[in-house]
């Protein structure tokens, strides 16, 4: 399955390059989103989600690597400062 690299940026200016093993993470996201915090974490559960189930469904088993990558932008979230108003995570590249 071809994987994806996204590349985000969150509220805090930091930036990561995140993983999904599947095309799949572009229909939820396009380069330029920007989104709040909570929503990015809800998207991103529901893309990763659906790409490990497509990694299931050919070769029989369940991405690892796409649930690793949602507990890390899980922690990443809940490390963000609660006092910033702007909570907003911005898709900076998908490839």
């Amino acid at each position: 399955m071809p994987e994806v690299h996204f590349h985000v940026r969150w509220p805090d200016g930091s930036e990561d390059r995140c993983y999904s093993p599947s095309t799949v993470l572009k229909n939820h996201f396009k380069t330029g989103d920007t989104m709040s915090l909570d929503e990015f974490v809800n998207r991103s559960g529901v893309a990763l989600t659906e790409a490990s189930e497509r990694v299931a469904n050919k070769f029989g088993y369940y991405c690892s690597s796409a649930s690793d990558q949602l507990a890390v932008i899980r922690a990443k979230a809940a490390q963000m400062p609660t006092s910033d108003t702007n909570q907003t995570v911005e898709i900076l590249d998908i490839a």
